[in-house]
């Protein structure tokens, strides 16, 4: 049977994938979720136990990074080996990997060499900190990109110290925008007809991702500093007790402050010299938090909810996640989607948090098991029945 497609959006086009961990694999799962054909490349050698770094090939992590894929065996160590990768890529519109820099060089599958046989070929890589420069060869860690990059130096309460951001955010961003880049390249490659190496790095995309804050340094020489849970510049924002846990508020501007005042019936703060301009509020932040935080215990947080969406004040409740998953708006939206499977296994994972009208994504098959579709891909690269056998009896696949 045919391998079913997430999507039609990209199903023209074939990537290989001999990406590992998080980074790597989340450029990839854009790709396959929007219908691409994405081969995942397994390493075969002696000691790989048919396993690779992420954790377990059936656990939550890695069923989440890795569905709508099709996976095979190749012992890229193995000039054999290299030569079948070499035919595959040849034939491939995508290459993606994350290995460190000098690695791939080593192993003979660099753009350059690549791009020799298949000139059309788009190359996507990341890496923790650059492809060349000082720290180049380096290995790249999401928390150390957060620490490097600025992000655990704004984050959490101040005089705290340091602080990392609950989700890798270094190695999810770079993922994401590695796929812009090679949607970008592809796009472009339908004029010049020509492939291109894209690359970024957890370092790149921290940085990126502190966006005005990092403005704040560069045009106006403002080192942003820790805040915890306020707002830098929109106060009153943060965190406030109700009767029965935690509320987020946020002002954006005089008017929504106004209504926030009169929501909570304390209209007078909205008039005190303290709290009347976006000035006075910033310097006077910890007393109006105070001022407020008055009020806001005296209710529950979903009376709180109703009535300051009913004053038109931004806010909202502070779920856990199992508590996220039940909200309505989230079951509405279905962004968590069962994944279809022959051994009627409960896979629930996490979808696209983008709709198409017309070409959606979708969960259509799950991750594979290792090299699942060896001879499935030869097969469909040109391979044939002889080939693939001696290349098995020499355990290159």
């Amino acid at each position: 049977m045919p391998f079913p497609r997430a999507s039609e959006a990209l199903s023209r086009f074939t990537v290989l994938d001999l990406t590992r961990v998080r980074s790597g694999p989340t450029c990839v799962r854009q790709l396959a979720d929007w219908g691409a054909t994405v081969i995942k490349i397994d390493a075969l050698t002696e000691d790989s136990g048919g396993e690779q770094p992420g954790g377990p090939r059936r656990g939550s992590d890695f069923q989440n990074l890795h569905r709508n894929k099709r996976a095979m065996t190749l012992n890229l160590k193995d000039e054999r080996g290299l030569a079948v990768f070499k035919r595959l890529a040849a034939k491939a519109d995508v290459v993606v990997e994350n290995f460190r820099p000098d690695v791939k060089k080593k192993l003979g599958i660099d753009y350059e060499s690549l791009s020799e046989i298949n000139p059309r070929i788009v190359y996507g890589s990341i890496s923790g900190f650059g492809q060349d420069g000082p720290y180049h060869k380096r290995p790249g860690f999401d928390q150390i990109a957060q620490g490097m990059g600025g992000l655990m130096s704004i984050t959490g309460a101040p005089g705290e110290g340091p602080m990392r951001v609950g989700i890798p955010v270094a190695d999810l961003t770079a993922g994401l925008f590695c796929a812009m880049g090679i949607l970008t390249a592809l796009l472009e490659r339908e004029v010049s007809g020509k492939g291109q190496w894209v690359q970024t790095s957890l370092l790149q995309a921290q940085i990126f991702m502190l966006d005005f804050q990092a403005a704040r340094w560069l045009m106006e020489k403002e080192v942003a500093k820790q805040a915890g849970n306020n707002h830098p510049t929109s106060i009153p924002t943060g965190v406030f007790k109700t009767s029965d846990g935690y509320i987020n508020i946020a002002t954006t501007g005089g008017r929504i402050w106004e209504r926030c005042a009169q929501a909570i019936g304390a209209p007078e703060l909205y008039s005190h010299p303290d709290y009347a301009t976006a000035p006075a509020r910033s310097r006077n932040r910890d007393a109006l938090n105070a001022e407020i935080e008055k009020r806001t215990v005296t209710k529950s947080t979903e009376t709180w909810v109703r009535e300051f969406n009913e004053a038109g004040v931004p806010c909202g409740p502070i779920y856990a996640i199992d508590q996220m998953f039940e909200d309505a708006q989230v079951r509405h939206l279905g962004i968590a989607q069962d994944v279809p499977n022959d051994e009627d296994r409960h896979i629930r994972l996490v979808g696209q948090p983008v709709t198409l009208s017309r070409t959606p994504s979708r969960m259509v098959a799950r991750p594979p098991e290792f090299g699942e579709q060896t001879d499935e891909v030869l097969k469909e690269f040109g391979f044939g029945a002889d080939e693939i056998a001696k290349l098995r009896d020499a355990k290159v696949v």
